[in-house]
């Protein structure tokens, strides 16, 4: 990648430098955890009784580090009293007698980042993480459609805070850079070519790199960015490492590497703002109509149909809700994206909470293909075709693409591998041109029509040996004479796959006194297969796997 291509990328970089405490006093402080937005609740109690306290009393979050509980988080209050992550909590205690304490929950930190990088998608749909508390939004090309870079870095800091959270922010060429300037100069934003003169005044280990490689930096006399900067490439890469060189060199801007999206970026994105929320099912599903007569017509001219369909639905307090939708066929047409949408929205277990209303709605098309012209006025089995796969579209988004299934053969003997279920919405053209055994006329059927999933034991007192099928046997408790008798058919396992820890199988067609038939088996040859612990030969286990009609 080339240093201009570089320049022209635009980095905004969050930091929530509080985030776990944050998570937990929005709790007690009210905000948006009454919806259910960027959180989960945390504790009982009034909210109106604890917000004043909240107040006044300085709050920890501890978590332990080599069986000692340390700080891992703290609000303002404890930090004007001195207290600093890492320090253990007997000294922070010693400190302050009416400290607060809560412990640590990582997951619900994370779970709450991920909620706020699912917000942010509002802005862009690249947005990675930047753990533990970061978030990195690519901003390229999509500034002005909010006012600007300095107008769209105001909206987000604003809006997060106004959520409880504390953050910061900067926008650089670089994710390495706009990181840097948003833990030391939160709310720079540096233009292209300005990241060397940007950072050159912050300490070293502003740069994130390792304790070891900070603490020789300095013993070396080399305090800040711009004294490191100042050396040739060659030195730092002999002295600290090429990983370190090449960290250097990103928060300089010179070169960078790209951030890792949480999501992979759509095919095609069509959205709708609105500057008063939607809350009605009219609105939102004309807006999902119109969205799609665009998002059409953007496929079209390249010729392609969608495949994988996704709804987002961006709450005003914060919440977003997606919804996605497959098809087995590629989609051309809007009114089978309503119909589609309908059905799936209709079947929700958690129907579409509007709360406050929607004041973004996305339609977006993760996967596409494209469309192959078929000969529909004389063919009348691409029309059958066309309305199966849409009837199998239509339940799968009711009720789930995995639970629509086909069949297909497979390539073994082994009676309960025959066959293999899969999704129908991506192998329906294969189970319709399928080959399966063809039954030879005026025979009875080889396979049962019942077959189960795992093969039920049955108790067997004797039986002809060594190939001989049962007189009687007994199944679920109710004892079968057995009066008719066609097999053996010796079924050998597929040693190949197996590990040889599979026997070979004897299937026999039973049928009893009462006139009902099974397929059993016979698990293991007589003094062949079947041994004990000492090695001495044991009667091998019989088993019923299926049931004719």
């Amino acid at each position: 990648m080339s240093a201009s291509s570089v320049s022209r990328r635009r980095i905004l970089s969050l930091w929530l430098p509080r985030l776990p405490i944050d998570r937990i006093q929005r709790f007690f402080n009210g905000g948006l955890a009454k919806s259910r937005a960027f959180s989960s609740e945390v504790g009982t109690g009034s909210r109106e009784e604890n917000a004043s306290k909240q107040k006044d009393e300085p709050s920890i979050v501890v978590i332990k580090d080599n069986n000692a509980l340390v700080i891992h988080a703290l609000d303002e209050a404890a930090e004007r009293l001195g207290l600093y992550i890492g320090q253990p909590l007997a000294n922070a205690r010693a400190m302050c007698p009416d400290l607060k304490v809560f412990d640590a929950d990582v997951v619900a930190d994370a779970k709450t980042l991920s909620d706020i990088a699912d917000w942010c998608d509002r802005f862009t749909p690249l947005v990675a993480l930047d753990p533990p508390h970061g978030l990195f939004l690519d901003i390229t090309g999509c500034a002005h459609l909010f006012g600007g870079e300095a107008a769209l870095l105001t909206t987000l800091v604003r809006a997060l805070a106004r959520q409880g959270f504390a953050v910061g922010a900067a926008i650089a060429g670089t994710s390495v850079c706009a990181r840097t300037l948003t833990r030391q100069a939160s709310g720079s934003i540096v233009p292209d070519g300005g990241e060397a003169a940007a950072i050159e005044r912050f300490p070293v280990s502003a740069l994130g790199a390792a304790e070891a490689i900070t603490t020789g930096l300095r013993r070396a006399g080399l305090k800040t960015i711009g004294d490191v900067a100042a050396r040739t490439p060659g030195e730092i890469t002999a002295r600290f490492g090429a990983r370190f060189a090449t960290l250097l060199a990103h928060a300089l801007g010179q070169g960078d590497a790209p951030i890792s999206p949480r999501k992979p970026l759509p095919d095609y994105i069509v959205e709708k703002r609105f500057a008063e929320p939607i809350a009605t099912d009219t609105m939102i599903a004309m807006t999902l109509s119109r969205l799609a007569d665009t998002l059409i017509a953007s496929m079209e001219k390249q010729g392609k149909g969608a495949r994988r369909l996704e709804a987002a639905f961006f709450r005003t307090d914060g919440v977003v809700r997606a919804i996605m939708v497959e098809t087995g066929r590629p989609v051309t047409r809007s009114a089978v994206i309503d119909r589609l949408f309908r059905e799936r929205l209709d079947a929700l277990a958690d129907p579409l909470d509007p709360g406050f209303g929607f004041d973004m709605v996305r339609l977006s098309a993760s996967r596409t293909e494209i469309v192959v012209q078929e000969q529909r006025d004389l063919d009348a089995h691409v029309h059958d075709n066309d309305e199966l796969a849409a009837l199998v579209d239509r339940i799968a988004a009711r009720i789930g693409g995995k639970r629509v299934v086909v069949h297909l053969p497979q390539n073994t003997h082994i009676p309960e591998c025959a066959a293999m279920a899969a999704p129908a919405q991506h192998h329906l053209a294969a189970a319709m041109q399928a080959e399966w055994p063809a039954r030879a006329e005026s025979e009875p059927p080889l396979r049962p029509l019942r077959l189960f999933d795992k093969p039920e034991p049955i108790k067997v007192p004797f039986a002809a040996v060594p190939d001989g099928p049962p007189h009687q046997f007994t199944w679920r408790r109710a004892l079968h004479a057995v009066v008719r008798v066609e097999g053996p058919e010796r079924i050998a396992m597929e040693w190949w796959q197996q590990d040889g820890k599979q026997l070979t199988r004897d299937y026999f067609r039973i049928e009893d006194a009462e006139g009902l038939r099974f397929w059993i088996f016979r698990d293991g040859l007589y003094e062949g297969e079947c041994f004990d612990a000492e090695g001495k030969p044991t009667p091998p286990g019989w088993y019923v796997h299926g049931l004719f009609a």
